[in-house]
């Protein structure tokens, strides 16, 4: 993938402001995007964007497909009319600056049932109004929608607790019949996250901005990808997993991290070209205008795990066909524009992948801090065709790092400061100023780290269950100078590169 010289924020939508508990694509999305403009970035970095399940994680969704009701603004719902200025008026009194997924979840449903409801009041036709959309998404859209539908119909439990007629999908038409409101509720969501998102996009789009949305690797074993797919991955007849995901120990768990998704079975998927990826990486396509792929060394080879075990730290590596998939993948979309998560047990068959389809790799500059650190990961060492952030959604804010290990007197803030600048009283900001400066062509910063903030604000402890995912800015966090102080730095390390006047002429000196 060829991208010029850019910067830009990763921010998932969560995380937006808004006084409906969490962030959505209302307002506040399109001034965050005029903020972006406003401070010279190019590029917005966001978390997958699909309805979230175990954990609240973005990493775990119900589809790899579907978009994230709760995402939906409340006020462009009022906007269409389906929703009264009093219904959205007086929301409960939720923390800004953290997400309570419990109490917004239950909130945001009821607003979203009863803008269903005054959608059918109205007598407005879901079949006149998303019929292109359903049409154009059936593929994935059915089974959602009737996973979902299930899924209410049982209480929200898993798949495997539910009916055995329809958990192992027999007597289909039956239980659509059965839940054909709900049904074309959830359908209803779709089609509304759907309209909502492509304007959000088109306005990014149109301010010269891209999104880099995001893919995880794994599909969740509670989802409708598994349940309508079983043969596709690697579970029993009974449901029961018979291996699962993760990795072996590494920078972030003594134990690995077992993450528990279901693998594929590959040589399956290989019988019809790999076409549910294709039409996975398709269907991402049509959302977001780059796509960074998590945990890409899964392509080259996994980490399998029995899936009976308590940790991963029993496993083995399994050779996966990655250059056969992103050959498939090619040949249907053309040029691929993918990022490459290359983090974690790097193998030179891991790069030669990679490197054959011209993916750029991710650079964190919290791994190369100190005397220990890996020494790849400094500005230094970078190379042009690479992404270089601070940290990511897994890391410490940098902030929080470097407070951190400054207490622990490890060396390592020293360290930086005789790297970065020995007389900078906000260490954060000269990471920032180093990355800007690296010869990779894609900077991209959290904006945790732009304002500056703390652990308080970090987004993802791995290996932890609960209180992750919630972190949320306001603006009044957000100083008025902070845009030209960031579109002077676009402009000083040439994110994009400076262009040519036209006609311009270079004048030579003679001797």
């Amino acid at each position: 993938m060829k991208i010029e010289r850019s910067a830009g924020i990763l921010l998932h939508p969560t995380s937006l402001p808004g006084k409906f508990g969490i962030g959505d694509m209302g307002l506040n999305a399109f001034h965050f995007i005029d903020f972006l403009e406003n401070a010279g970035q190019t590029l917005w970095q966001v978390f997958p964007l699909g309805p979230t399940g175990y954990g609240d994680s973005p990493y775990q969704c119900f589809s790899a497909f579907a978009g994230n009701p709760l995402l939906i603004s409340p006020e462009l719902l009022q906007n269409e009319g389906l929703l009264s200025k009093e219904e959205i008026a007086n929301p409960p009194a939720f923390d800004p600056h953290h997400i309570d997924y419990g109490n917004v979840i239950k909130y945001k449903n009821s607003l979203l049932r009863n803008a269903f409801e005054k959608f059918k009041k109205l007598k407005r036709n879901l079949d006149e109004e998303c019929g292109e959309f359903c049409k154009k998404n059936n593929y994935w859209l059915d089974d959602f929608s009737l996973f979902m539908a299930a899924k209410h119909f049982h209480g929200g439990v898993i798949w495997t607790q539910w009916h055995q007629s329809i958990a192992f999908r027999k007597n289909i038409a039956e239980w659509k019949n059965k839940l054909k409101d709900e049904i074309e509720y959830q359908k209803f969501l779709q089609f509304t996250f759907n309209k909502q998102w492509t304007a959000v996009r088109n306005y990014a789009n149109q301010k010269g901005i891209k999104i880099i949305g995001d893919l995880p690797i794994f599909i969740a074993y509670d989802s409708a990808d598994l349940w309508a797919n079983k043969e596709l991955f690697t579970v029993r007849e009974d449901g029961s997993l018979e291996f699962v995901a993760g990795v072996p120990p590494d920078y972030f768990s003594k134990t690995g991290q077992l993450w528990g998704n279901p693998l594929y079975k590959w040589k399956e998927m290989e019988k019809d070209n790999f076409f549910w990826w294709r039409q996975r990486i398709s269907k991402l396509l049509d959302m977001v205008d780059i796509v960074r792929i998590d945990h890409f060394r899964g392509f080259d080879a996994y980490w399998e795990i029995p899936g009976n075990a308590t940790t991963a730290k029993k496993g083995r590596w399994v050779k996966a066909p990655g250059e056969k998939l992103f050959n498939a993948i090619k040949k249907e979309l053309g040029e691929l524009p993918i990022i490459a998560e290359d983090l974690g047990v790097i193998t030179d068959s891991v790069e030669a992948l990679r490197d054959k389809f011209g993916f750029p790799g991710i650079k964190i500059l919290q791994f190369g801090l100190g005397a220990d650190g890996d020494k790849k990961f400094l500005p230094h060492n970078h190379i042009k065709n690479c992404v270089v952030h601070t940290g990511s959604h897994d890391n410490e804010t940098t902030s929080g790092f470097l407070d951190s290990e400054k207490k622990k007197n490890s060396g390592i803030y020293e360290w930086a400061q005789k790297y970065f600048n020995y007389y900078s009283d906000n260490m954060t900001y000269e990471l920032i100023c180093a990355a800007y400066s690296s010869v990779s062509n894609i900077c991209v910063i959290p904006l945790q780290d732009i304002l500056n903030l703390g652990n308080e604000a970090r987004m993802n402890l791995p290996g932890t269950l609960g209180g992750n995912w919630t972190w949320r800015f306001t603006w009044d966090q957000v100083d008025d100078s902070l845009a030209k102080q960031y579109k002077e730095m676009t402009i000083l390390f040439e994110r994009p590169p400076l262009k040519k006047q036209e006609n311009e002429v270079i004048e030579v000196a003679e001797e």
